[in-house]
């Protein structure tokens, strides 16, 4: 099945053998969506890619935030969603004084973490591993977070062809910012153009060859 543009109610497709995947449910045999989005299967399994609504965290997601607040054990993290992050001293990779915590995230200030875990007291943060932490050049922008899986593409071939076309480094975390940083100002500005790119024709069929595309015709 081709990927094909579905809203809410709308019968994708038909058959005993077919699984209801992520925004979908099975009625009667039938595979039925539940947002509006990209319909696709994949080894019998049916799934919609929202095209629309808002971030909702979930445990492993990569997010790009910026530092509310200090408290007494952490920075207050806004990363998009309803309710607000933490990042706690003991998810830091060395030791921090309570007294200093400015020395590390300051208020405004914009990092890169992952969530390790959601649960009753809220979403918590964790810079412990290569990667993550304080984001200090570059530029970072938002999207719809609801495109990140068209931006990223097919085990990353839509990032990898923005990537290697445009000479930057980019990071799309899940809550729909985007961190890029390239040999100048220029390259980053040229890259944030393919993803808008992306996200404008997120609901096409054939969007890689669109890309390519549309590289062919915006050399820099």
């Amino acid at each position: 099945m081709d990927r094909k543009v579905v809203i809410p109610g709308e019968i994708i497709a038909e058959g005993e053998d077919l699984l209801p995947g992520e925004h979908t449910e099975k009625i009667d045999g039938k595979v039925i969506s539940l947002r509006y989005g990209l319909a696709e299967e994949q080894n019998s399994l049916v799934k919609v890619i929202p095209l629309s609504g808002v971030y909702s965290p979930r445990r492993g997601n990569v997010v790009i935030g910026k530092i509310e607040n200090l408290t007494n054990n952490g920075w207050v993290v806004d990363i998009g969603s309803a309710d607000s992050a933490f990042l706690s001293l003991m998810e830091v990779p060395r030791y921090v004084n309570k007294d200093a915590m400015e020395e590390v995230f300051k208020i405004d200030e914009l990092l890169i973490a992952k969530i390790w875990s959601i649960g009753k007291r809220g979403i918590d943060l964790s810079i412990k591993s290569r990667g993550y932490g304080k984001i200090e050049e570059g530029m970072v922008f938002s999207v719809n977070s609801n495109k990140v899986p068209r931006i990223i593409g097919k085990e990353g071939s839509m990032i990898n062809i923005i990537k290697e076309k445009t000479g930057c480094e980019i990071d799309v975390a899940q809550n729909g910012y985007v961190w890029i940083t390239g040999p100048s100002i220029d390259d980053e500005l040229y890259a944030k153009k393919a993803i808008n790119f992306v996200t404008e024709k997120s609901f096409i069929h054939g969007l890689t060859d669109e890309v390519t595309k549309w590289f062919d015709e915006n050399k820099k």
